[in-house]
């Protein structure tokens, strides 16, 4: 049977790991590179890190900054941020990194996920669909740390990103994020029935319970968290953890029933 996987994401700016809420209010959180060491020792699944200034600055990926992290890494490592070709994706992978993310990039162009594809393979091709409530109902895809509106349906865009090439999904509730308040799991069911490619749901988790509800609702999904793997307490108080083995275990019991 397929496990559900257990994903902490990292965000960068500038070189340090912060953690936002709905792609605002800032925390610094520490050393990327000392995160990826604890996260190492606890065998996580598989790290996302983003650059998440690097798209809305128009800069180029931090190869220097990717080659380390991904020299340290002992887990699969999905990189996102700046990547704008097929060429830089092959650079990166070239590094060490298992999986391109890409956002803005995608949705802006789209046949850049086909040419990604091509170039490295679509397994390591993961389309991030940053996603926030309409006041209305619905729901808006959105790009640029959130800044920007973008007139396509998620769930549309997503069943299209399949289609032509992605190897997997995330969907990152723009109004979850950094809440911890629970996953927005009436989006992820929609885009988990559109799409057959592994999804992985990324804003809201504040508890093992978030973890268990999304695949009780969901199957086999990735569940991944940035405040859960960071922070502990009322006051998020910097402290980098993981699931135990027993949580795990209880997660995966939660895909079987």
């Amino acid at each position: 049977m397929l496990r559900a996987r257990v994903v902490p994401c990292l965000l960068v700016r500038n070189g340090g790991l912060v953690k936002t809420r709905r792609f605002g209010d800032d925390k610094y959180v520490g050393d990327p590179i000392n995160a990826v060491r604890i996260f190492n020792e606890k065998e996580v699944d598989e790290l996302i890190v983003a650059d998440i200034d690097a798209t809305v600055k128009g800069a180029e990926p931090n190869y220097a900054m990717i080659e380390n992290l991904a020299a340290e890494c002992r887990m699969p490592l999905c990189y996102g941020g700046g990547v704008t070709s097929a060429e830089q994706a092959k650079r990166i992978m070239d590094l060490g990194v298992e999986k391109i993310s890409i956002s803005a990039a995608a949705i802006e162009r789209p046949e850049l996920i086909s040419e990604i594809a091509r170039q490295v393979g679509r397994q390591s091709v993961v389309v991030v669909l940053d996603v926030k409530k309409k006041t209305f109902g619905g729901h808006q895809l959105r790009t640029h740390n959130g800044n920007r509106a973008v007139k396509l349906d998620p769930v549309e865009f997503a069943r299209r990103a399949e289609a032509l090439g992605a190897g997997e999904i995330v969907i990152n509730s723009i109004d979850h994020d950094g809440m911890m308040d629970g996953y927005d799991l009436a989006l992820a069911r929609q885009v988990r029935a559109a799409v057959e490619v592994p999804m992985t749901i990324l804003g809201g988790a504040g508890s093992l319970a978030d973890m268990e509800a999304a695949v009780r609702a969901l199957g086999t999904v990735g569940v991944a968290a940035g405040s859960f793997f960071v922070f502990k307490g009322t006051y998020r108080a910097v402290l980098i953890s993981y699931l135990s083995s027993e949580q795990r275990r209880a997660l995966q019991e939660q895909v079987a029933a």
